[in-house]
């Protein structure tokens, strides 16, 4: 499989693209009014403690206040390493944590703590934060607040975890942890040390930084996009790097000689007079990401529902109509939805609680061939899943780890008109919301004339269909109501103005 790394910096914004077969598999947005913070180290103040959740808000000088859960407040080492890759580098083995000791033990109000973001702020909620801090390299982790050795889930075979463990054990002083990434396997000892040496510079650093740094405020701020990219998603199959800046070039070609200098043949810079996401085609792709409606080859199709609690996807046969029975309709199209929803999700990052409505199947096998479907394509992904056996609704329940905004809620805002609702009042209802309140207004106001202002379709039907109710209105009141336009004016809105 072709795998090509594709970056488009500009001023204002870094978008990186991963083709798989010159097909978009995963896409990164970061913009310059919306910097990703995770991975960013502060020097916190505890502000609240609250024992009835076990965990604390943290001021870390953000506009709200970082989120502590007890597990992350002691200095062992997480379940998850939060890269790039949404953890994909996460130690298979580790010490279980004892969380009997109550937050209020373990912090006190008004303590300043060294704490580094896991998760981006998202919505109204804060961002969250760890007392475990990570420093990923190219090859190793270092928690320099453990003791732990791991080696990425990822890496099977077993000759191979025992000789990266091995050389990390003469390597690593024994008051920090380390764990192998997965583009440790198969790398020589000597590069191996050359992260290991930078990660424990790294380290003495922030702590130097730490003591001049007053709490809250910025001890260590991650790599920015480009070069964090490089370092996180280069694997042994990308076959090429393209950059569109000079600028941001530059810096992934020093950055590639320091620490992966076999790479550097990989990477070019992009020099031809159009857009680069219009070059590779990906400009279509993601315009059609921003779609809730996704048609699939047969005919049929899923639509894809984003809101603040969950994300809803349903299936639907569509044009799709079939060749044989109702059932193996049926199946076909929720086997081929079962791929587009694999696809969906990594791309547009949708995280968090995911319920999929298909088709209703009446064989229990049918049931069972969607539902390993989709656990296999879902291995695929990078992201923690976890899904729930078919319902007798034809429901099927997962979770898929979240760490940062889903693609919609990066380059989309909600509508003001509807609020998010996906729907605005229909004019008949705006027009009936006019006569109640001309009715108000004319309980306490002795004007002669009220004057209606409105969107120009909303006019209209107040004065053809609905014209006979106005006139009924205005011989009940006694009063005269005009009607004027506003092509400013949007559906919903209305002015009434008393004129004598």
């Amino acid at each position: 499989m072709s795998k090509e790394i594709i970056f488009n910096c500009t001023e204002y914004e870094t978008r990186i693209a991963i083709l798989e077969d010159r097909k978009l598999s995963n896409l990164y947005v970061e913009r310059i009014d919306g910097r990703s913070i995770a991975g960013n180290i502060y020097k916190g103040k505890v502000v609240r403690i609250v024992p009835g959740i076990q965990a604390a808000f943290v001021d870390i000088g953000l506009e709200r206040t970082a989120f502590l859960y007890v597990a992350d407040a002691d200095h062992e080492i997480s379940e998850e390493i939060d890269l790039f890759t949404n953890g994909e580098d996460s130690p298979i083995e580790y010490a279980p944590r004892n969380y009997t000791r109550p937050m209020g033990d373990k912090l006190k109000e008004g303590q300043e703590i060294l704490v580094q973001v896991s998760k981006e702020p998202i919505g109204t909620k804060g961002a969250r934060v760890t007392m475990d801090i990570s420093l990923p390299g190219r090859t190793l982790v270092l928690m320099p607040t453990s003791h732990h050795i791991g080696v990425s889930r990822r890496i099977a075979d077993g000759g191979e975890r025992e000789r990266l463990r091995e050389i990390i054990e003469r390597l690593h002083p024994e008051e920090y942890g380390f764990i192998a990434r997965t583009a440790s396997e198969g790398k020589q000892e000597a590069e191996i040390k050359g992260d290991f040496d930078y990660l424990c510079k790294l380290w003495n650093t922030i702590k130097q930084n730490e003591q001049r740094t007053g709490a809250p405020g910025l001890v260590h701020r991650e790599l920015c996009m480009t070069l964090r990219a490089i370092r996180d998603l280069y694997t042994e199959d990308v076959e090429r790097i393209v950059i569109d800046s000079e600028e941001e070039y530059k810096k992934a070609i020093d950055f590639i000689n320091s620490f992966m200098p076999y790479m550097t043949y990989l990477v070019d810079l992009y020099r031809n007079t159009g857009p680069i996401f219009d070059h590779f085609g990906i400009e279509l792709d993601i315009s059609k990401m921003l779609h809730r409606k996704v048609w699939l080859k047969s005919g049929g199709y899923i639509v894809i529902e984003e809101t603040e609690a969950l994300c809803t996807i349903d299936v639907n046969t569509g044009k799709y109509v079939g060749k044989k029975n109702m059932e193996e309709t049926i199946l076909k199209t929720n086997m081929e939805a079962v791929k587009e929803i694999a696809y969906q999700l990594p791309v547009r990052n949708i995280g968090g609680i995911i319920i999929i409505d298909f088709i209703d199947m009446e064989l229990e096998t049918n049931r069972e061939k969607v539902f390993d479907a989709l656990n296999a394509e879902m291995e695929k992904d990078r992201s923690k899943t976890n899904i729930q056996k078919i319902s007798g609704l034809g429901l099927i329940e997962m979770t898929r780890q979240r760490r940062k905004k889903s693609l919609s809620d990066t380059m989309c805002e909600t509508c003001p008109h509807c609020s998010g609702m996906g729907k605005v009042k229909s004019k008949a209802s705006v027009c009936y919301e006019i006569f109640r309140e001309v009715e108000r207004k004319a309980a306490y106001d002795t004007a002669e004339t009220f004057c209606v202002l409105v969107h120009p379709e909303v006019a209209q039907l107040l004065l053809e269909d609905e014209n006979n109710l106005l006139k009924k209105l205005e011989k009940k009141l006694a009063r005269k109501v005009m009607v004027e336009t506003d092509n400013d004016f949007h559906q919903e809105t209305f002015k009434i103005v008393p004129m004598q």
